[in-house]
């Protein structure tokens, strides 16, 4: 039998013979776009029990119900790979929260700067998209996408200790494999605003000692293009395309 190929990211327990619920909006896609019947099959996984092959026992427009009937996936472990990125204008902060999800991250922050201009997110949507991205790529976990914060709370005694790959555009910043050779247990890669970071936030960066900053090529990258350069560069050096 084909395997189907509509995954459905859910919040419930998954497991052998388990009647999970599905939301409204996923009934309507399922039923109206995809015009699936009772009876058909979807892939399911919630980020803790791995991928279940399931059956749609109801479906109507106010939700849906699929039995798992067997797993085709056990759970894997997430790569600790955070995402720290300052947010920028248009949809283009959907498109990085897409594209690092497709990419492997386990967690996206906000990072709000000096020369950051867009301050307000749509936290739900951003969340919506990551979950569409993991669905689609075929990954067994949702990144989680938090509130945003200051810059200089990355610096807070209580905050989180992790590496930190600065992507600075001084010309002495070392390659992302060099910064990685003593293979960190946890990563996060920081990129900034349209504008950059200003000389005052380079200096604090470069002081701290949970910090290195990188060089991410000979080119001058948008915004959002440093970002999946840096992932892509980390992941091939250090995460889990290795």
């Amino acid at each position: 039998m084909m395997k189907p190929s509509q995954r459905l990211y859910v919040a419930s327990d998954l497991g052998q013979d388990r009647s999970v619920p599905l939301d409204a909006g996923q009934a309507h896609y399922l039923a109206n776009v995809l015009r699936l019947p009772v009876g058909a099959a979807v892939l399911l996984f919630n980020g803790r029990d791995g991928e279940w092959l399931a059956h749609l026992t109801q479906i109507s427009k106010k939700g849906a119900e699929a039995d798992c009937a067997e797993q085709t996936r056990t759970q894997t472990s997430v790569c600790y790979l955070d995402l720290l990125f300052a947010p920028v204008k248009g949809d283009r902060t959907d498109t990085i929260v897409e594209k690092a999800t497709e990419l492997g991250v386990a967690r996206i922050r906000p990072v709000l700067t000096e020369r950051t201009i867009v301050r307000k997110l749509n936290l739900e949507r951003l969340r919506s998209r990551a979950a569409e991205a993991s669905e689609q790529c075929g990954t067994l976990f949702v990144p989680e996408v938090f509130d945003a914060v200051s810059l200089m709370s990355l610096f807070d005694p209580k905050a989180e200790q992790r590496l930190i790959l600065f992507a600075d555009e001084a010309g002495d910043a070392i390659s992302v494999a060099e910064a990685l050779a003593d293979k960190p247990a946890c990563v996060a890669l920081l990129t900034g605003p349209e504008g950059g970071f200003t000389p005052a936030e380079r200096k604090k960066l470069r002081a701290s000692p949970l910090v290195r900053p990188v060089n991410l090529g000979p080119r001058i990258l948008r915004a959002d293009t440093a970002i999946f350069a840096g992932l892509t560069l980390i992941q091939s050096a250090w995460g889990d395309w290795i």
